[in-house]
């Protein structure tokens, strides 16, 4: 507001910048055709070309800058002939050097004289009109700068600069035009009027040529999303030329990652219809076959290499769907062994073959020598606030080691998917000699910090939420520390975790866990519980990406009680043996392990792939709980008709613990979950206390579900909306015989009983978070389990 009242004060003297400048080009024009005058007239005239001689040169009107500094861009010296030439090409030398508003060169006998006006100095730059962009951001992108000379050419670039800018935050109807308020002693302020426009969203994304997998599928894919009426809580449906670009790769990769080797993209456009201020962006794709993986060989011209010793690090099978991923993890993986056998320059190049009939890829893995280039240096750029050791540590290479460029590959996927970054890009130079290499590792950072706050409603638990501090990069380091806070009607939790994903240097993740957490007592839970614990764990990557060795310790303490009971010899009538022999305080000290095996194309959203985990504790390394428990489950999901959207995957899970010790105690052992088998309530199924009704939870279970998701063809595809079809079935049965003697003769449904429920569901990704509502009917239940039809759950993070 204060810059637009001084605009108004000095109305007289603000002017368009166009005629900021006052660099007189018809005089340039002129000097180059002058002639050499004799001594006394000026040079600008008319008459035949002659060489002239001056013996001094003068400068008149620097101010700022040294005469000593504009004689030195002049080509003319004293006692040296000159001609027209000279004079034009030290005019265009001033000029160039962005310092001056006006030249002109004379003579008068037997000086020179040069008549300059500087250009004025910057002495604020401001901004008026933009809301969406701060100024801060607006800074960044401009060259002009407080206390620097004002040249036109760089407040032009300047205004283009600003444009882009705009144009890349999706408001392509933005206007800049850069104006001047002089101030004295030949200073100005620099305003930049900006009319920001409306957002420029992508109205409609539009795919040509496929056939396999539907529009909707192949958005999923990309970066770019159509706008709408939730257009407001997202970037993403602006156009931007670079995200375009790596949407492009991204379908590539996809494509070639589900058999389809010869896709390409023909065109990917993005029209502009100015009136009604949107983008049209249409891929113009060229599917080709679907192929399979033909014979798989390794061939090699390495003596000490042995071919068939290298097939079990071959990642690709025979008969498998094409997969560009897997051919890569192939090459890198047989690098890594070949390197390790001591040919520390060989090279893997895959050698395919087509065979267009029968729609197969056949491919021999070739490995031989490669030349022998060192890496001389590993430059690290663009990293502003990540350490550069946290870079250079997904490398397997360093500087003075062999090149290869399979490793950097690599290198550059792992930086990729640390997630610190928002683009990564590894370029080679040549170095000092003709067998050194330099590498250069171009980064730009991206956030890594969030404050976020979530919501959500479960029938079971009610309304819950919780706020949480995350930063996946703390200082710079590459650690990820989390600090939350949570509950909601019936519960309270406090959670503090820490991850160092390189522990002592090498690639094994170490995390430490402390939490509290509190449950009421309700309808479902017939005791009040406070739990206050920890736990250590490693993690070592027994095959990247894929398979994992989990270690783990944990210690926490628990306290059982009720309000109206804190004794066995005391319990209310209306309540279990069981739970009044489990209240009290006791500690649990554990030690386990865990294996994971992931092949899951996303793991917030799979279509493809499996997950299988087996886990296993030990309780007793002191403290009062002394038992074994194991659990293995498993997903699988598989697009099945990918045209239309259709999603299938199937889920597996079975558990089991045994007393090693001490009896087990309700808390224990396992519970009935409605997220394990719909339809039933919070502790809704398996072996039940006659007495109360109370669950006592069991030493075993089984469960597994089948379930098909699809999208409402009849709702608009930005609002996200999808169902579900699912069966669930399973049972929960067994309890500790020491727990049993305690409660008699009232334990109702102990033994094996299945358990079973068919039902429909509606999926939405809204703005607020991922919701589900769920409308299951048990088809096989016991008389005593209690059932629960509609289950709505979800929540959201911002």
């Amino acid at each position: 507001m204060q810059l637009q009242t001084e605009n108004k004060r000095h109305s007289n003297s603000m002017q368009s910048f166009k005629n900021l400048s006052r660099v007189s080009l018809l005089a340039i024009a002129v000097a180059a055709t002058s002639t050499v005058a004799p001594v006394g007239t000026p040079l600008i005239g008319a008459g035949v070309a002659r060489a002239a001689v001056v013996n001094k040169i003068v400068v008149n009107g620097a101010t700022r800058v040294e005469d000593e500094t504009v004689r030195d861009y002049l080509t003319i010296r004293p006692g040296k002939s000159f001609s027209a030439i000279d004079i034009d090409e030290s005019l265009t030398t001033l000029y160039a050097t962005g310092l001056f508003a006006d030249v002109s060169i004379g003579q008068r006998g037997s000086t020179l004289i040069v008549d300059v006006k500087e250009n004025p100095v910057i002495g604020r730059i401001s901004f008026e009109g933009n809301k969406r962009l701060a100024d801060d951001a607006l800074k960044s992108v401009v060259r002009s700068s407080e206390r620097s000379m004002l040249t036109r050419a760089r407040v032009q670039s300047d205004a283009q600069n600003l444009l882009e800018a705009y144009r890349r935050s999706g408001r392509y109807r933005a206007s800049v035009e850069p104006k001047i308020i002089e101030r004295a002693n030949n200073r100005v302020d620099l305003v930049f009027e900006i009319e920001e426009g409306d957002k420029t969203g992508v109205a409609r994304i539009s795919f040509i040529g496929n056939k396999a997998f539907s529009d909707g599928y192949l958005r999923e894919q990309i970066q770019t999303r159509e706008s709408g009426f939730l257009g407001w809580l997202r970037t993403t449906d602006v156009y931007d030329p670079d995200r375009l670009n790596v949407d492009e790769e991204s379908l590539r990769q996809f494509y070639y990652q589900k058999g389809y080797a010869d896709f390409r993209i023909v065109s990917a456009v993005a029209d502009l219809d100015r009136e009604q201020n949107i983008f049209y962006v249409t891929f113009t794709v060229d599917e080709g076959e679907r192929y399979e993986f033909g014979d798989i060989g390794v061939d090699t011209s390495l003596s000490a290499i042995d071919p068939e010793a290298m097939r079990q690090y071959v990642r690709t099978q025979s008969g498998d769907t094409y997969n560009s991923l897997e051919v890569e993890k192939t090459l890198e993986a047989l690098t890594l062994e070949v390197s390790k056998a001591g040919y520390a320059f060989a090279q893997v190049r895959p050698r395919g073959e087509r065979d267009y009939e029968n729609k197969t890829v056949s491919i021999t893995y070739l490995i031989e020598e490669g030349p022998r280039v060192y890496v001389e240096r590993i430059n690290v750029r663009g990293n502003d606030r990540t350490r550069e050791y946290v870079i250079r540590r997904e490398f397997d290479l360093a500087e003075g080691d062999a090149y290869n460029r399979i490793l950097l590959d690599k290198a550059e996927r792992r930086l990729q998917n640390t997630q610190y970054f928002q683009s990564v890009r590894i370029t080679r130079q040549q170095g000092s000699a003709p067998d050194r290499v330099i590498i250069n590792v171009d980064v730009e950072e991206q956030p890594t910090g969030e404050v976020s706050f979530g919501v959500g409603y479960s029938t079971s638990d009610g309304v819950i939420g919780d706020i949480s501090i995350t930063e996946r990069n703390f200082l710079g380091r590459g650690q990820y520390v989390k600090a939350a806070v949570g509950g909601g009607t019936d519960n309270q939790k406090y959670e503090f975790k820490f991850v160092e994903p390189f522990f002592m240097g090498r690639r094994i993740s170490a995390g430490l866990d402390v939490y509290r957490r509190v449950y009421d007592q309700n309808s479902t839970r017939a005791y009040e519980e406070q739990t206050t614990g920890g736990a250590v764990n490693f993690g070592l990557p027994l095959r990247e990406d894929e398979l994992t060795l989990n270690l783990f310790y944990k210690l926490y303490q628990r306290d059982l009680s009720r309000s109206d009971s804190t004794d066995i010899n005391d319990c209310a009538e209306d309540v279990s043996l069981g739970v009044c022999d489990s209240l009290g305080q006791y500690t649990t000290s554990l030690a386990g392990f865990s294996f994971v095996y992931n092949t899951l194309d996303n793991n917030l959203s799979p279509r493809d792939g499996v997950v299988v985990s087996y886990e296993q504790e030990v309780a007793g390394l002191g403290g009062i709980s002394q038992y074994a428990r194991g659990q293995l489950k498993g997903s699988a999901f598989q697009e099945l008709y990918p045209e239309w959207g259709l999603l299938g995957f199937v889920k597996g899970s079975a558990g089991y613990i045994e007393s090693i010790g001490n009896r087990l105690r309700v808390t224990d052992q396992f519970q009935g979950s409605p997220e394990v088998i719909r339809g039933f309530e919070s502790n809704g199924y398996g072996p039940r206390d006659s007495v109360g009704g109370d669950a006592l939870g069991g030493k075993y279970f089984v469960a597994g579900t089948v379930e098909g998701q699809f999208p409402f063809p009849v709702f608009p595809e930005e609002l996200g909306l999808s169902g579900a079809v699912f069966a669930d079935a399973g049972s929960l049965w067994g309890i500790d015989s020491d727990l049993s003697n305690v409660i008699g003769n009232t334990v109702q449904s102990e033994d094996f009983y299945l358990r079973a429920s068919v039902g429909f569901g509606v999926l939405w990704q809204s703005p607020f978070g991922p919701l589900r509502a769920d409308f299951a009917w048990p088809v096989l239940k016991n008389d005593v389990d209690e059932t629960q039809v509609f289950k709505l759950s979800g929540g959201t993070r911002f």
